[in-house]
């Protein structure tokens, strides 16, 4: 995971572009320059997760968008809509679909049908949260290798509770988002990384 890792990079907030057998985004967001996606991965319908402008940046003919309904309205092109429980599989790359929501807040109802993910890129197991609380669902998750977890509170998690799920799920490593862009600072990233100090590697990426 160590080394894979090093293909992740965090472009802020829930943004990610992670290289692999294909060229994958999540949550795009404020995209600075040109780039084609062959997979984006959409967690919810929020404006700062679901952004057809900042997806259109990154969607080329053949780029498969991965969504749930509520995001699918707005979008076209190759778009395929998930719940949670579903297992895909897009050019090669397998995909589960897991619940995010919020339990001591209403931002992200369970109700509604927000998803994280769980794929598999170059044999590392990557887990994408979006936007959830610590759930019970989180002890449930296997082998993940690396997980990109929210930290900031207010929408979110807090850094300490973040800290509690990455206890649960057992990464190699996780990687904290969601802060210094809408809400969250850096020191949410440092306190999340005290937190699991001496149980499970931290590495904060820089934002791109």
């Amino acid at each position: 995971a160590q080394g894979f890792a090093k293909e992740i990079r965090w472009l802020g907030h829930d943004t990610f572009r992670i290289q692999g057998e294909k060229v994958g985004y999540t949550d795009p967001f404020k995209i600075k320059g040109k780039d084609t996606a062959d997979i984006i991965l959409i967690s919810h319908d929020h404006f700062d997760h679901c952004s057809e402008k900042d997806i259109k940046a990154v969607q080329g003919a053949n780029t498969v968008i991965v969504t749930p309904p509520s995001c699918a309205k707005g979008l076209a092109g190759n778009v395929k809509v998930v719940k949670r429980g579903d297992t895909i599989n897009v050019g090669g790359i397998a995909i589960e679909v897991v619940p995010a929501y919020n339990v001591n807040k209403e931002f992200h109802p369970k109700a509604a049908d927000g998803v994280g993910y769980i794929f598999t890129v170059k044999g590392q197991r990557i887990y994408f949260a979006g936007d959830t609380d610590h759930i019970p669902e989180m002890k449930g998750f296997r082998n993940v290798n690396i997980a990109l977890l929210p930290v900031s509170g207010t929408y979110v998690m807090t850094a300490e509770e973040a800290a509690r799920a990455a206890l649960d799920i057992k990464p190699d490593i996780a990687i904290p988002m969601h802060y210094g862009a809408i809400v969250g600072t850096e020191s949410d990233a440092n306190r999340f990384a005290e937190g699991l100090k001496g149980k499970i590697e931290v590495i904060i990426l820089k934002k791109e």
